[in-house]
């Protein structure tokens, strides 16, 4: 069979497809894994490779196997709302990490998912599945709600209709619940999820505003679920969230000389 089943797809939708093999369950594969997952012959699978390695698109850690390589990286870091979110929400979350010694999360929709743009590690011993470009289910995490809750009505329909699979024990996998949590997000302006992701790990999130008036991240601080209270941490969350929004508003003219 090789690429017959591929025939119609346009060079760059094969190597697009190639780098699109990789994920975080599988950040490294060889090539024959990677024609597998692609469904290229691997004559095809071989001379996108090269050609991806030659550009630094992927890389050989080891002989035989392959990563993302740092040109991608250097690539995404030039787009432009991830990167004012970021260098807006940075100090922020710097006080946040300082103040609280949890980590803190900037999560932004992306599809039917969430994405970390940044991460920063606190002092306290939590056990957190995220990284910098990784992603989690909407449904099933604090920030992921806040995202959620702010979105069409349709989609989070397709969120649904997805599934809801558990991740953990306070995985809410009830579309009812789930809609019933997303409403209270919306009437409290923040939220509070428990053992959702991950077993152990607790969040307080919070939503940032951009210019337009809608919701483009969420920020949050993650806690051990052996945190009692988690409702203290609400106002550092909400005042932080509040700040990266004022600063993603655009700048005043107020002040500047009439020519």
């Amino acid at each position: 069979m090789g690429d017959s089943a591929h025939a119609g797809r346009s060079v760059l939708g094969r190597a697009l497809a190639v780098l699109e093999s990789f994920s975080d369950e599988n950040p490294e594969l060889t090539l024959g894994e990677i024609a597998a997952a692609t469904g290229l012959a691997s004559a095809t699978a071989h001379r996108l490779v090269a050609e991806l390695v030659e550009w630094g698109a992927l890389e050989r850690p080891a002989r035989g196997r392959y990563r993302i390589g740092i040109r991608l990286w250097e690539l995404g870091a030039l787009a432009p709302v991830p990167r004012t979110l970021r260098d807006s929400a940075l100090p922020v979350m710097q006080d946040l990490a300082a103040v609280t010694g949890h980590v803190v999360h900037l999560v932004v929709l992306d599809g039917h998912e969430a994405l970390f743009v940044e991460r920063l590690a606190g002092h306290s011993h939590v056990h957190v599945r995220s990284r910098v470009g990784g992603r989690l289910p909407l449904h099933a995490s604090g920030p992921g709600k806040i995202m959620l809750a702010h979105a069409r009505a349709e989609f989070v329909d397709e969120v649904v209709a997805r599934g809801l699979p558990r991740l953990a024990a306070g995985t809410i996998t009830d579309p009812r619940r789930l809609r019933q949590a997303l409403a209270e997000v919306r009437s409290t302006g923040y939220c509070l999820s428990r053992n959702e992701m991950t077993d152990g790990a607790s969040s307080v999130a919070a939503p940032i505003t951009g210019p337009s008036g809608d919701v483009v991240a969420s920020i949050a601080v993650v806690v051990p679920s052996s945190t009692e209270n988690l409702q203290r941490l609400v106002p550092a969350v909400r005042i932080g969230a509040g700040t990266v929004t004022r600063a993603l508003r655009p700048r005043s003219p107020l002040g500047e000389r009439n020519r």
